[in-house]
């Protein structure tokens, strides 16, 4: 084996220019991929016990190697390793620390192994521990949302489509929206964990190699399910970036959605919800000002998230088989889009502990706009034999009458709706309390009460 002589780089005894040379400035990425550490050196750990399983290397040597390598995690978990863009990634980097510790036996570790295989493991290893992460944090969103649900099942607001008011809703019902739409982001990112489970490390630069390597071992040393299948797909696959910042990009979505709705709400023109002093911020200018800055924070973050995903889609776009320079962006993208969604994530569970209806007003809001003239249509239907149709037409007559005399539909006497229905009783008017309109929608998913108390019960369940 060839020493490292006079902390040279790596492939110095073929590239002749100086070590400092332009290619070599861009090409650093140490900066972004020392995050790596712990996973790289887990990974040379597994690495080294298998070559001394197969009898590659002998007991002295691996022992010398993993005593290396566990310095140096020490020390850089200490932050008294240099870093030095000379050596271009994390990799090189702790191989150039390992010669120094223990002398010519480092040049053992890169045996059966190429930086193309190395880096994939370890970035597998950290996109499975991410995965997770985000996972826990989605749990937590979910459980406040779920909490912030269970105190307003009664609490009546209008619906909207189009943003205007369409049918009256429980507060508890459109949280319970968000709640969906957050289980099927830490759905995703669970699904994610199946494509993460093969172990990349054995298939070297892009052939496999002709050492008498055993991949299952190290398969089930670093906690992976199955070895990769083709080495020239190993070293070229990507798509489990894809699937992560795809994951991220949809959840950043959802946080996007709720945080405009949240905006909405809070604008002093629709003054549905209240924000606690902990999450608005004031103005330079305008003494009386409370913004509601940390929601849209949100809002604007979830574009990085989205231009992330698209960056490594162009990426990828043009590359044929197998490893190309290109792909060492991956690792900037990944880490800043797991950045983004964790932090966002952080700052939603505290909107979500710091926001609170504002009852009277939604109930005042949801008594305008005729929101319960669906309920009169079906009321039509199901007791006097009626189309849906017909009874579509005659409440828009009844909708009309109230609009002209600028009534709401609730104050139309009997006597006015039986201008349009004679047939009516007095038990029609039932149809324009809120509570029994929302209470009503007993169909699977509806809006009734104990629709939604089941819902919770489910999801409580599942926490």
């Amino acid at each position: 084996m060839v020493k490292n002589k006079n902390n040279q780089t790596i492939w110095n005894t073929r590239i002749k220019n100086n070590s400092y040379n332009l290619s070599q400035k861009i090409g650093s990425s140490i900066d972004v991929d020392k995050r790596l550490y712990k996973e790289d050196i887990n990974g040379s750990i597994a690495h080294v016990e298998m070559l001394f399983k197969q009898k590659i290397i002998s007991f002295r040597t691996k022992n010398k190697i993993i005593y290396g390598l566990n310095k140096i995690e020490k020390e850089i978990s200490n932050k008294k390793f240099e870093f030095d863009k000379k050596y271009e990634d994390i990799h090189i980097n702790i191989e150039n620390r390992l010669f120094q510790i223990i002398g010519e036996e480092a040049g053992y570790v890169h045996t059966a192994r190429s930086r193309n295989d190395q880096v994939i493991t370890d970035f597998k290893i950290w996109i499975k521990s991410a995965n997770q992460k985000i996972s826990m944090m989605l749990n937590s969103v979910i459980k406040n949302s779920i909490n912030l649900a269970e105190k307003n099942i009664d609490t009546i607001m209008p619906g909207f489509t189009h943003l205007k008011n369409a049918q009256a809703v429980s507060f508890a019902h459109y949280l319970m929206a968000y709640v969906e739409m957050f289980k099927r982001d830490e759905d995703r990112f669970k699904n994610n964990l199946d494509s993460l489970n093969e172990n990349p490390l054995g298939v070297a630069a892009l052939t496999g190699t002709s050492f008498n390597i055993d991949r299952n071992y190290t398969t089930k040393k670093l906690g992976f399910e199955k070895p990769t299948n083709n080495s020239i797909d190993t070293v070229a696959d990507r798509d489990f970036v894809l699937d992560f910042l795809y994951s991220v990009s949809v959840c950043s979505l959802h946080l996007s959605r709720i945080s405009e709705e949240l905006i909405i709400w809070n604008s002093d023109g629709f003054n549905l919800i209240n924000l606690s002093d902990k999450i608005v911020t004031g103005s330079s200018i305008m003494p009386q000002k409370k913004n509601p800055d940390l929601l849209e924070y949100l809002r604007g973050k979830s574009g990085i998230t989205f231009g992330n995903l698209f960056s490594m889609f162009t990426i990828l776009k043009g590359l044929p088989l197998s490893y190309f320079k290109d792909l060492q962006d991956d690792k900037e993208i990944i880490f800043k889009s797991y950045d983004v969604l964790f932090q966002s994530l952080k700052v939603f569970n505290e909107i979500l502990k710091n926001v609170s209806p504002n009852k009277k007003r939604m109930l005042e809001l949801a008594y305008s706009g005729y929101i319960t003239a669906t309920d009169l249509a079906d009321y039509l239907v199901k007791n006097n034999s009626m189309s849906f149709r017909k009874a579509y037409q005659k409440t828009a007559l009844l909708v009309n009458l109230a609009e002209k005399r600028k009534k709401k539909l609730n104050e139309l006497s009997l006597e006015d709706l039986k201008k349009v229905e004679p047939a009516l009783t007095k038990d029609v008017l039932k149809v324009f309390d809120l509570k029994n309109s929302v209470n009503s929608k007993k169909s699977y998913g509806g809006t009734s009460f104990d629709n939604i108390k089941k819902m919770i019960r489910k999801y409580k369940k599942l926490r």
